[in-house]
């Protein structure tokens, strides 16, 4: 079909029901997963994308899923051409140096056929509990190499014609703490992507499977020429800024900066980590595919909400990567706790921006994503993980004061409950809240971190503990001040304190307890 003669109010439609049909994916992942870490704090992601691994729709969900969603499509339509492809068939991966993240998320793929051939593929990424490795929920703080981090799944025909190879099923839960909730976890995944496919075999059966095709394609043109047309209006030039992380979790005296150069050229926009910290021993370097997730975030908050969703946003977008450095490096490096990473480059382009936009960015966010994992076995003998992931707050702006407790940039998960909490691990939560005058002071001040309490009822069990931003302060904006640090230490059942310098692995008894306050975020403007 000839792209001048689309109709536009028709484009809307097909806009509009492709995004429904991604949020119907997401729904399906959340109501069906087992996992607190997904039913609870909603960690997946749900995309549509072209054979050829264009992004069409995403559900609203984590940018940094949903970002790294796009690798990892990519690599799997590498690795199983789409000519290959037959109806039923499901392909999965998670390997962070073959287009994965980190090892908890598992990417899935099902193709989309209409008319005998692939016209669309449907994707889901999720975190699992536990994928083996080191510690309980697969990110040790103290991993120094790949290999300790968890069950590493190359591309793998999982399904072929419906039908679930049961020797890799077999494979996996031969290697991991928790295999009846990963197996449980991967079947919400795959109805989500069937259930996304199912859908878009009816839009081809109404429309036509090339007249579908052709105003998809234009759903991307449009996007395309939307976003190009939008960095237009930021003014060209180089901007810098500086941020770094705390430690990588092993040599904890060591900060790792992170340096960025955001060029806005016409309708191009470049962003180089060139001068990066090269790559570290412990798990915070961060695999490309994070560093993408981080970019177009941060492309998609200075271009609007009002242009479509897809890959053509992305295709102004330059990055460099420096191979060997803490944002592209080399294996076997762990990278199990590339959040911390991501969340601090994605202020740091922020930043960047915020100089040639400084009414339209807010000041710094907490850049913390604080994650909990506990593991161990109870009194019966049965293994269980629990992840809790604890919001910071959200930085002031020419609009108004920031948020407490919100999860900011990249990250978009919910709180877990206490009561879930004590539900799923020997746990007792002693305080939940907002951690008062955290957020720094201005016009309009930043939002405030979360308190957090837990006792141990029954040990022993292990703790990972990956926080940031208890060295380094979000910074203000336009004359606002800076936000307060993190804070966390262990109160041993025998009366003696342990503090924690951002990151650790340890084991808890019975007695012992966890106490915690994220950080908060950076303020905007000059007082009155």
């Amino acid at each position: 079909m000839n792209a001048a003669r689309l109709d536009p109010a028709s484009i809307e439609i097909i806009r509009r029901r492709i995004e429904a049909i991604a949020e119907e994916m997401q729904g399906i992942m959340l109501r069906s997963a087992v996992s607190p870490i997904v039913r609870e704090a909603n960690d997946a992601s749900a995309s549509l994308f072209l054979p050829d691994g264009t992004v069409l729709a995403q559900s609203v969900s984590l940018p940094l899923l949903l970002g790294c969603l796009v690798p990892a499509v990519e690599r799997l339509s590498r690795a199983f051409p789409v000519e290959t492809m037959r109806p039923g068939d499901i392909y999965l991966m998670n390997d962070p140096y073959d287009g994965g993240t980190h090892i908890p998320d598992v990417s899935l793929l099902a193709p989309v056929f209409a008319d005998g051939q692939v016209i669309a593929l449907s994707a889901t990424i999720l975190h699992h509990q536990d994928m083996g490795g080191l510690s309980p929920g697969s990110v040790p703080t103290n991993a120094t190499e790949i290999y300790q981090e968890g069950l590493r799944l190359p591309p793998l025909q999982w399904a072929r014609e419906g039908v679930v190879d049961p020797q890799l099923m077999r494979i996996v839960a031969c290697n991991i703490r928790t295999a009846d909730a990963f197996e449980w976890d991967l079947n919400a995944q795959i109805s989500a992507c069937r259930t996304g496919a199912a859908r878009m075999e009816e839009l081809a059966g109404k429309h036509g499977a090339p007249a579908l095709t052709a105003m998809l394609r234009e759903l991307v043109r449009l996007a395309e020429a939307a976003t190009r047309a939008a960095i237009r209006a930021i003014p060209d030039g180089t901007w810098h800024y500086a941020d770094v992380v705390d430690n990588d979790g092993v040599d904890l005296d060591r900060p790792v900066p992170i340096k960025v150069a955001v060029t806005i050229a016409d309708d191009t926009l470049t962003i180089d980590f060139t001068g990066s910290s090269p790559q570290v021993r412990g798990p915070v370097n961060a695999a490309p595919a994070g560093v993408m997730a981080g970019a177009f975030f941060a492309l998609r908050a200075v271009t609007g909400p009002d242009i479509p969703n897809n890959g053509g946003c992305f295709r102004p977008l330059r990055l460099v990567l420096p191979e060997g450095s803490v944002v592209n490096p080399r294996p076997p490096a762990a990278v199990n706790a590339r959040t911390a990473t991501v969340k601090v480059l994605t202020n740091a382009i922020l930043g960047a921006l915020a100089q040639a936009l400084p009414d339209r960015i807010p000041a710094a966010n907490s850049g913390v994503s604080c994650i909990v994992s506990i593991g161990g076995r109870r009194p019966d003998g049965s293994s269980y993980v629990v992840t809790e992931v604890v919001a910071g707050g959200s930085g002031g702006s020419v609009f108004g004061p920031g948020v407490n407790g919100i999860s900011t940039d990249v990250s978009n998960t919910m709180n877990q409950p206490a009561e879930v909490l004590e539900c799923d691990a020997p746990l007792r939560v002693h305080r939940v809240g907002v951690r008062r005058g955290s957020g720094g002071a201005g016009r309009n001040p930043g939002g405030c971190g979360i308190q957090r309490e837990y006792e141990v009822l029954h040990g022993p069990l292990t703790l990972s503990f990956r926080g940031e931003r208890h060295l380094n302060a979000p910074r203000g904006s336009q004359g606002g001040a800076p936000g307060q640090v993190a804070e966390a230490y262990i109160l041993r059942h025998n009366g003696s304190r342990e503090e924690i310098r951002s990151k650790i692995s340890t084991v808890l008894q019975t007695g012992d307890r966890l106490v915690m306050g994220t950080a908060g975020a950076g303020g905007w403007g000059e007082l009155p």
